[in-house]
C-alpha cells in the first residue's frame, strides 16, 4: 500500500469517526512547526486510546521467516499494522509541506525524530 493510499485510508477513517473526540483532536490541531510539543501530546492521547503508542516505544520485531512461531508472526504483523496507522495519523495531521517532507520515512518513530530535529534547528537559528 502506498503512502498516498494510507493517508486516504486514514482520512476516510477520520471522516467516518468525525464525531469521535479523539480524531477531532488531530484534525483540528494540524502540526505546522512550532506547535510540535502540543501536537505530540495530542498524538500520544490518540495513540494510547487506539492502542498504537507501543510502536513509538518498541523496536520493530525482526521480520519473521518460515520457521517463526505463530506468536512471532502475529507480533510482527501487529507492529507493522500499528506503525502504518500511526504514520497515517501523523501524516494526515500535518501541514501539506511537512507531509511532503516526511512521506517517504517508513517508521512513525523516524518521522517524529525528524520533526524534533527540524524544530531544534529552527530554535537554534533564532538564537541571537
Amino acid at each position: 500500500m502506498s503512502d498516498f493510499d494510507l493517508v486516504i485510508q486514514l482520512s476516510l477513517r477520520l471522516t467516518m469517526t468525525a464525531f469521535n473526540p479523539l480524531t477531532v483532536i488531530l484534525t483540528q490541531n494540524k502540526l505546522e512547526g512550532p506547535n510540535y510539543v502540543d501536537r505530540k501530546r495530542n498524538l500520544d492521547i490518540v495513540l494510547i486510546a487506539e492502542e498504537y503508542k507501543f510502536v513509538l516505544d518498541e523496536v520493530c520485531p525482526e521480520k519473521t521467516g518460515d520457521d517463526a512461531t505463530d506468536d512471532e508472526h502475529k507480533a510482527y504483523q501487529k507492529w507493522i499494522k500499528a506503525n502504518e496507522m500511526v504514520r497515517c495519523y501523523i501524516l494526515a495531521s500535518m501541514s501539506n509541506v511537512l507531509q511532503h517532507q516526511h512521506q517517504s520515512i517508513e517508521s512513525s518513530y523516524g518521522i517524529l525524530e525528524n520533526l524534533k530535529e527540524m524544530l531544534r534547528i529552527v530554535r537554534l537559528s533564532r538564537l541571537p
